[in-house]
């Protein structure tokens, strides 16, 4: 029997079995949970969207968890217990767990296992622990294999008779650290940066905008009251991009830079929308941030950079040290060029990103596209060089 659900598996038959793998799947574990006879009967969405980058991989459900079904499923998922020798490391921890559980002992689960696991049964002796733990691996991104606890233990019916087993993994780095490491997450923000995971083409608004004036603002003030400046202003700029339904992008120096995409949005308009939007909140939050920092509204003043990206190549960067959502393109360098042109603290918008606006989204910004006029970047008074060069024909209006 395998798995061929594309939604979440059905919950076992056995109540205690079915108990467990709703608590397991309520909680947003990595959590696999097989009966008495080591059948996998269930398996969290939150296991299978990571092992299959995104979407949810096939386990073969009904068969024995190290049997050569499951085997055969496991070789298929882009990350997570997908080779031979993971499965090893994790058979060799837990074999006298299922050997005790295995009525003809070793002969029979010899001949039950994968054939990759064979070896391995014949130095198990059964063991019947309430609990156990042990540290397995897993494939991460580009073949890394990193440490994954696991913790074990049994399930039992209100009789006491052993219904089954269930398993929960985790990331290497303690709560405390996880904790630490989340805390300040939106979990809105986690899950678009997870639909960009496979990076491609993708229509988008691009938002630019920097601290005018900074650097005679940076001599004038401490370096560690600069600090936290820069540190509030990041926080309200990343909260109202996320607020407006936005990707936060990359922060270099005192700028940010966010993306609005179509397919998150629901449109090519909503996403205009959208960007406007998180320009127009960010503009209203730099007053609560020159107060926080005992500074005049006029000592904060962001200028803005707003644009349209038709065919941008937008995807998630993530290494040891970081996880960012980038995109390449020309508008990106021109988003770039708007918003260094927008002395003054304004907020200048392309015509391609303002004609995006259907009459809706034109409305609840209180504008009317029709009855605008643009001037090209290159000719404005605060042009600089680098835009007469890169993108002196780039229509824009003041939003």
């Amino acid at each position: 029997m395998g798995g061929e659900s594309k939604g979440t598996y059905p919950l076992p038959d056995d109540p205690s079995l079915a108990e467990v793998s709703q608590a397991l799947q309520d909680t947003g574990h990595w959590g696999w949970v097989v009966d008495e006879r080591w059948n996998l009967v269930f398996v969290t969405d939150e296991l299978r969207l990571t092992f299959g980058a995104g979407e949810l991989s096939e386990f073969a459900v009904g068969s024995h968890m190290f049997g050569p079904e499951t085997a055969g499923a496991s070789r298929k998922f882009r990350f997570g217990a997908n080779s031979d020798e993971i499965n090893r490391v994790t058979f060799a921890e837990v074999r006298g767990m299922v050997l005790n559980d295995t009525p003809g002992g070793h002969d029979e689960l010899r001949e039950t296992v994968d054939s990759s696991l064979r070896d391995l049964v014949d130095e198990a002796s059964p063991v019947d622990p309430a609990a156990l733990s042990f540290v397995s691996i897993g494939e991460a991104l580009f073949g890394a294999t990193n440490e994954v606890p696991v913790v074990m233990w049994r399930i039992r019916d209100p009789d006491g008779r052993l219904a089954g087993t269930a398993l929960i993994s985790k990331p290497a780095p303690g709560m405390h650290t996880l904790s630490d490491a989340t805390s300040m997450g939106d979990l809105r923000h986690l899950k678009r940066m997870q639909q960009v995971g496979r990076a491609g083409r993708r229509p988008a608004a691009i938002l630019f905008a920097d601290l005018e004036a900074s650097s005679p603002l940076s001599r004038r003030l401490s370096t560690a009251s600069y600090f936290k400046l820069g540190r509030r202003l990041v926080v309200a700029a990343d909260q109202c991009v996320i607020d407006a339904g936005g990707l936060v992008g990359r922060h270099v120096g005192d700028g940010v830079v966010a993306f609005f995409l179509a397919e998150i949005s629901g449109s090519e308009s909503a996403a205009a929308r959208e960007c406007i939007a998180a320009a127009h909140a960010l503009r209203g939050a730099v007053a609560d941030v020159a107060a926080r920092s005992d500074l005049d509204p006029e000592d904060v003043v962001l200028r803005f950079g707003l644009h349209r990206g038709s065919n941008l190549y937008v995807g998630n960067i993530s290494t040891g040290g970081r996880s960012e959502v980038t995109a390449l393109g020309d508008e990106v360098n021109e988003a770039a060029r708007i918003e260094a042109c927008a002395g003054g603290g304004r907020a200048l918008a392309s015509k391609d990103l303002i004609e995006r606006l259907e009459p809706e989204d034109a409305a609840a910004l209180d504008l009317d596209p029709d009855a605008l006029t643009y001037d090209q970047l290159g000719e404005l008074k605060t042009a600089t060089e680098k835009a007469r060069r890169d993108a002196p024909s780039v229509a824009v209006c003041e939003v």
